[in-house]
This record gives structure tokens, sequence and C-alpha cells, in this order.
């Protein structure tokens, strides 16, 4: 691993930025093991858009790098604990990543009577199959990511899911998803896009295509299988630039396609998830209710039956654009998030 773009900004105690200058912080991926963390004063600061940055004050760096795939942070915040960073985009926050994997995971595998397998694409930080392995009637959970270089440090450093990756029903598979898929002879009772946000030049915009959906993943799932992916920003002004299309090119390819949204602090924003099938989604309160007390092991920290109703609930703006989105995700006519991926960087 070379070195990654994301900047850093040791600051001399003046909140301003206008006092801070710009230091690349570089940890050898060789000697990383041996190597003290980075103690600094110091600010992360992703640019969500063109006028627009998010920044969050730093305890340390533990560690920066690049894979063959994409740019890869890991860092000690303040606010938000242990933080993965992957092409310059926030991917989970310690301290409410359980909002995020609790609504990509839970009410798929509640909607379906009885899965028993499930395949993730990405989720190398391991925290989805953490969440999916906690159904009792789960027998495999299959999960895919494209990058060893994350998953051996996810694996390492992120505590919280060390149980998860020593589990025997996960089965862990580095390969890209989509030829995974299209190579893998069993069906899915359930099939969870845990994948990065697109942005140009990253390595898994394709797998939000129309014809990845409806060539490839939807022949892996079983006659009653269920798909559910992270659909990005879903604000009153970001859920257009991938969200509504990654509704409107779903619902091209499923009958039964619902969308949801939730206030994730340490993105900044809403956040989008998209859930589709072939046949009807029960969503009910007191029926989901249910499920999580006689299906889950332990207890949710954020979605109860009543929570997830209400997220489906859309405000008018965002309901608006998704009624008239006539965009669909092709390979050729793709949207992106605001940002670049590693092969942009080169």
């Amino acid at each position: 691993m070379g070195e990654a773009a994301v900047k850093f900004f040791p600051c001399n105690g003046f909140s301003s930025k206008v006092h801070c200058e710009t230091n690349h912080i570089i940890m050898s991926s060789q000697n990383h093991d041996q190597e003290p963390a980075e103690e600094l004063d110091s600010w992360f600061e992703e640019e969500i858009d063109v006028h627009l940055k998010w920044s969050f004050a730093l305890n340390r760096v533990l560690f920066k790098g690049t894979s063959e795939y994409q740019d890869i942070a890991l860092l000690d915040t303040k606010h938000f604990g242990k933080v993965l960073v992957i092409d310059g985009k926030m991917q989970s926050a310690e301290v409410d990543e359980f909002i995020y994997h609790e609504c990509l995971i839970h009410p798929a595998l509640l909607s379906h009577p009885n899965p028993k397998t499930v395949f993730i694409m990405g989720g190398g930080e391991g925290s989805a199959a953490r969440e999916a392995l906690r159904h009792k009637s789960i027998d495999k959970v299959v999960m895919c990511d494209i990058d060893q270089e994350v998953v051996d440090f996810c694996k390492k450093h992120l505590t919280a899911n060390h149980e998860a990756f020593g589990n025997m029903k996960l089965d862990l598979v580095i390969n890209d998803a989509k030829a995974e898929l299209e190579n893998r002879k069993e069906k899915f009772d359930i099939i969870v896009g845990d994948l990065a946000d697109p942005v140009e030049g990253g390595p898994c915009y394709q797998l939000y295509t129309k014809s990845f959906y409806e060539n490839i993943l939807k022949p892996k799932l079983q006659n009653n299988g269920i798909f559910v992916t992270q659909a990005g920003p879903a604000g009153v002004f970001t859920h257009k630039e991938v969200f509504s299309s990654i509704y409107n090119t779903i619902k091209q390819v499923f009958k039964y396609v619902l969308v949801y949204t939730a206030h994730v602090p340490s993105f900044a924003d809403t956040w989008g998830w998209v859930i589709a099938s072939d046949t009807p989604l029960c969503i009910e309160a007191g029926r989901m209710d249910r499920m999580i007390a006689e299906r889950i092991d332990g207890e949710l920290l954020y979605l109860n039956g009543a929570s997830f109703v209400s997220s489906t609930i859309l405000n008018k703006t965002v309901a608006k654009t998704l009624k008239n989105e006539s965009h669909v995700y092709t390979e050729n006519n793709a949207r992106f998030i605001h940002g670049q991926g590693v092969a942009y960087r080169i």
C-alpha cells in the first residue's frame, strides 16, 4: 500500500482552518504493525461538495495508505471513536455504525419468512455480517469483499467484529462481488449491498447498474428472496446524487420496492436504503417487534417496528423526486456522489 490522498490539518489551537496548514501523514503498510500511531492535534476534513466540507477532531491516525483498489484510513476521532475512511469518504464510525448496519440488515431478514442464507456484497469491516449472524435462523453468511487489505485491517483493529469474523457460519471471500455471484451455483434468501458509495474511478459503481441487478443479482435470489442495498445520501439537498437513481433502477427489476431513510450523525446527513423483492414485503410495526424478540440474539440499539415504519415515510421533497425520477443507472450513464476513487488519483 502506498500514500493515501486524505488530508489532515494540524491546528495551532484555533478552530478556524485559516490558522491550519495541510500536512500529509504517511505510514508504511509494510511496517505499520511495528510503528506507533501518529499523535496529533489535528482534524480530518471530508469534502462533501465543492463548497461544503465536514471536519472532526482527531486523537491520532491509526493507519493511512492505498490498496490496489482504494484509499484507506483508520482514524481515532475525539467525537466518533474509530472511523474507517475509504476514498476520502466516511464509511463507518464506532459510536454510531449500529444505526447504519441495523437498518441495512434487519428489515430484509425480518421481512423474510425464514432466512437461512445471506450474501453480502462488500462489507469488509464485518459489521453487516455481525448483524446478520445475530439471526437465529441463519446457516450461512457469505461476505464477499474485493479488498483483502481492508478486510485484514478491519479484522485486526475493529474489535466489535472479532466474534463475527471468527464465526463458523461466516464464509469470507476476497473477490469482486459481481464475478463471485455470477460464478456461484447456489441461490440466497437475502442479498445485501454493503458497498462503498459510487464515486467516479471507484471499484464498485457497476454493482449499482440495472444490468447487474437484472442479469446477475436477481437470478441468484431464491423465489421469495429479498435484496437490500445502501443507496447513498438521502437528505433534502443530497438525495438526487444517487439515491433517487438507485431506487428507480431497482424499480425496473423488482415488483416490490421500498425505500427508507435514517439520520446517521457521523455521515452528517440522512442516509437511504432500498429493499426489493418479487414477493410482497410485509412491513408492520407490531409484527416486526415480535420478530425482533423471537429471531434476534441480543437487543437492537436503534431499530424497532415503529422506527422502521416511520423511516419509510419520506418528506415531500424527496418523495416527489422519487416519484418523478426517470434516470436508470447503467455502466455508460452512471451517477456519482462528489469525490473520486483511487483510479483518478494515480
